[in-house]
C-alpha cells in the first residue's frame, strides 16, 4: 500500500472503525482519491468494512455521484427528471445516441466525452437541465442545448 490515495482510503476507514455505516463515506474518498471506483475498489471496501460486494456495487451504481470507470475529458450531465422530460431531455438522450454513439453512463472510444443522467439535479426551475462540466446550463430548447453542447466540444479543440 504505497499508493498514497490508498492510505488516505484506509485511514478513513480506519477513522470509522471499519463501521459498515461508513460506507458511503469511504466510498467518496476512494472516488475523490482516484475519480472512480473500479471493481477492484469495490472488492477491497466490501472486504476492509466486511459488507458484502452486492451492498457495495448496488450503492456505486446507484449514485450518480460514483463511477466505475474513469471519465472522459468533459463530462455532460443530462436531468432526466419530470420537468426535464416534458421539456425535452429525452431528445437530447436520443441525439447524444445518434451524434456520439454514447447511451447514458458510458464514455466515447477517444475518452473525449462521458455522457451521464442523473434521475433529478435539483434544478427543476431550470428545466431542461443539464450540467457541462460542473456547470449547470438550463432553460434552453432542444435545438439550442445542442447547439450548446457541439459549441462546448468545440471550444475544447480550439484551445
Amino acid at each position: 500500500m504505497s499508493d498514497k490515495r490508498w492510505k488516505l482510503v484506509a485511514a478513513t476507514m480506519k477513522k470509522n472503525n471499519y463501521n459498515p455505516r461508513a460506507l458511503i463515506e469511504v466510498l467518496h474518498v476512494v472516488q475523490d482519491s482516484f475519480g472512480y471506483i473500479d471493481y477492484d475498489a469495490m472488492a477491497y471496501v466490501a472486504r476492509e468494512l466486511k459488507v458484502p460486494f452486492s451492498k457495495v456495487y448496488g450503492v456505486v451504481t446507484f449514485y450518480h455521484g460514483f463511477m466505475s470507470k474513469p471519465a472522459g475529458e468533459h463530462t455532460l450531465v443530462l436531468c432526466t427528471g419530470t420537468a426535464c422530460y416534458v421539456k425535452g431531455n429525452d431528445q437530447i438522450t436520443d441525439w447524444l445516441k445518434e451524434r456520439f454513439g454514447l447511451d447514458p453512463n458510458q464514455t466515447t472510444p477517444d475518452n473525449k466525452l462521458s455522457f451521464m443522467a442523473a434521475r433529478c439535479v435539483g434544478a427543476c426551475g431550470l428545466a431542461p437541465v443539464m450540467i457541462l462540466d460542473g456547470q449547470i446550463v438550463g432553460k434552453l430548447s432542444v435545438e439550442e442545448m445542442k447547439a450548446k453542447i457541439e459549441e462546448w466540444l468545440s471550444d475544447d479543440n480550439n484551445q
